[in-house]
């Protein structure tokens, strides 16, 4: 007897469909799962067999094989409990065969509760393309199905409940598409919160307006670390695009809150400085998504610079340049997206005191030189605007006048990106941060007296070719926060005072 159910796997963010075919024959009793299983899936069978016996189905006395093809990719995860009992009762004939365009994932409890996996989005996705019309999971990942359109989601608590849908004895009731809502969620930090620092918040402003990295250099107490988690605030909200790619990828490491849909905030990821290079990029036997893949479209936050590794720091360039991290390993290769804002705070020494007022500095310049050195100078060149974050006197702490709220700011912000995504509708790029050498030729073309002042400051900071291009995107920026066509030279003296620590300039301190 034979019976055929259709499921779905998923590699990295690319779902595919799985055929779980079960095979029951005469000889003596026993249980083989073959098609390239994990060990999840592999034990599959003992869980498959009490939740069969508790939901009050007999377990055939029979040579029971169960292959999942294709046989050539690695099935992981216990995705394909429900599945796998499905096949075993329809070959069995204790349930109808389900209709070909369905398909089923679940993990099994062994009473036969279904409970909820992870990765259901991409999966999702995978079903659609595939011909699928209806998708039975695990109540908990409903929402997170129902987002995709096309797709008739059938919310299982059980397996009992599922046999007597499929008898026609009690139907389940599909769930509701799940909205997009993209301004859901409690209040985010407030700039309003922060006093002084003009200069910081300016720096802030433009790295919003442009998708810009950002380094804020200061003393301890100065708020660097408050103004990068104001930063989402002032962003604008996720498109729907973009929250289907940030929820697939928080969904397949297993971070997306169970019963939720779409993520509607950008996400911002503030890792330790003890995080390893493969925790940062991903990895794992199976690769899984790092922080800099957890950050896309978002914000990636490292705090104290200086203090993470050299190699894991190291790590964060390519990506930064392609907006994608392979993670290569034995069993499989994957690609995850990483398209996100760097910023970066960190002290100007290692006592952080150098420049202060009135707390004296206690380290050497042979101390102060190592400790910049331990950021590499290709690393700096990638982030485009270094800003000086200086100690805030008693006078703006204590006055009655609150900072600028991040609602105003963020009506100037989303003016700018407006206007970015006017001028490259139809190019695939949304912001200037992400133009490329032929948009930015065109884009950023300078007067001749912005000319002039390019080439004195490219000479005098040494710039290299990469900072040199990304001081006219931060130009191009500018301009756009003052509706100016043209990049004129205030716009381009502005951007340049943000490259102070580049290359021979940042031992100048």
């Amino acid at each position: 007897m034979y019976a055929r159910i259709t499921s779905l796997g998923s590699l990295a963010l690319e779902g595919f469909a799985v055929t779980v075919e079960a095979d029951l024959s005469s000889g003596l009793p026993s249980f083989e799962l073959v098609g390239l299983p994990d060990s999840a899936v592999k034990e599959a069978k003992d869980r498959v067999r009490s939740a069969l016996k508790n939901s009050g189905f007999s377990y055939p006395v029979s040579r029971i094989t169960v292959n999942l093809a294709p046989a050539d990719i690695k099935k992981t995860g216990p995705v394909y409990d429900l599945p796998v009992l499905l096949a075993i009762l329809a070959a069995s004939r204790q349930l109808p065969a389900p209709q070909p365009d369905a398909a089923f994932l679940g993990e099994l409890a062994l009473d036969g509760t279904v409970r909820s996996i992870n990765g259901v989005l991409p999966m999702a996705l995978a079903a659609r393309e595939n011909g699928v019309h209806s998708l039975f999971l695990p109540r908990e990942n409903a929402p997170e199905a129902a987002v995709v359109e096309g797709l008739r989601v059938y919310p299982v608590e059980s397996v009992g409940q599922l046999a007597a849908h499929l008898r026609g004895d009690a139907a389940i009731p599909p769930a509701a598409p799940t909205p997009f809502l993209p301004e859901e969620g409690e209040p985010l930090p407030d700039l309003a919160d922060l006093r002084g620092q003009p200069e910081a918040r300016r720096a802030l402003e433009i790295a919003a307006a442009g998708h810009h990295n950002l380094l804020l250099i200061g003393p301890p107490g100065t708020g660097k670390s408050m103004l990068a988690r104001r930063l989402p605030s002032i962003l604008p909200p996720l498109t729907r695009e973009e929250a289907i790619e940030t929820t697939g990828i928080y969904s397949v490491a297993g971070l997306l809150p169970r019963g939720s849909g779409l993520m509607t905030r950008r996400p911002f990821r503030s890792p330790h400085h003890s995080v390893s290079a493969m925790g940062l990029s991903g990895g794992g036997s199976v690769p899984r998504p790092g922080e800099i893949s957890l950050a896309h479209n978002g914000v990636l936050f490292l705090d104290e610079l200086p203090e993470f590794k050299r190699d894991v720091l190291e790590t964060l360039r390519q990506p930064m340049e392609d907006g994608t991290v392979t993670v290569s390993r034995v069993a499989a290769s994957a690609t995850y997206p990483c398209n996100f804002m760097l910023v970066a705070a960190m002290n100007p020494c290692p006592c952080g005191y150098l420049g202060h007022p009135t707390h004296p500095c206690s380290c050497t310049p042979s101390a102060i030189e190592r400790y910049l050195q331990r950021i590499s100078g290709p690393l700096m060149d990638r982030i485009d605007l270094h800003v000086e974050v200086p100690p805030v006197d008693y006078d703006a702490l204590s006055g009655p006048q609150e900072g600028e709220s991040s609602a105003a700011v963020y009506r100037r912000v989303a003016a700018a990106r407006e206007i970015q995504q006017r001028r490259y509708a139809g190019s695939g790029i949304l912001c200037n941060a992400r133009l490329t050498a032929a948009q930015q030729r065109e884009f950023c073309a300078l007067s001749p007296a912005a000319d002039r002042l390019m080439r004195a400051a490219f000479d005098r900071m040494g710039l290299s070719a990469r900072a040199w291009g990304r001081v006219l995107r931060v130009s191009r920026t500018i301009a756009d926060l003052a509706g100016s066509d043209r990049i004129e030279p205030e716009h381009l003296s502005e951007a340049i005072q943000y490259r102070s620590l580049d290359r021979k300039a940042r031992y100048d301190l």
